[in-house]
């Protein structure tokens, strides 16, 4: 039993990242799904595909590289709010990671989305990791 799937997907992609790996398989969830659209949407990945094969179900990520030098088009994935101390978020205090190249995926009332998209909605809601 998993006790922070989030964490487990974040360990995953970046476990695979960083042992080279072409395509990654993670456990599917509504939650998990809706990071990985933001990952391809932000150029972190090059495409998932959700695969229906029991109950729960499988993401498959396509991993980015950099062509030259073959490292991950990410250099960082943390989790930020955990199971023993979520970590809250309004519109005025919504963080800017790395300055704005990277994104940070928030939880809110109107989906999962990025900080620019929640500051674009003029919603806040919970910092579940930071991409960079």
């Amino acid at each position: 039993m998993i006790t922070d799937p989030i964490a487990d997907f974040l360990t995953r992609v970046r476990n695979a990242a960083k042992a080279g790996h072409k395509v990654v398989e993670i456990p599917a969830s509504k939650l998990k799904i809706e990071m990985t659209k933001i990952l391809v949407d932000q150029g972190y990945a090059l495409s998932y595909k959700v695969a229906e094969d029991g109950p729960q179900g499988t993401i498959k990520i396509a991993l980015k590289y950099d062509a030259l030098t073959k490292q991950p088009a990410f250099r960082g994935l943390h989790r930020v709010s955990k199971p023993g101390l979520r970590q809250y978020t309004n519109v005025e205090t919504m963080p800017r990671v790395k300055n704005g190249l990277g994104v940070a995926i928030v939880s809110t009332s109107k989906g999962v989305m990025t900080d620019k998209q929640a500051r674009a909605n003029n919603v806040g809601g919970e910092v579940l990791c930071y991409v960079y």
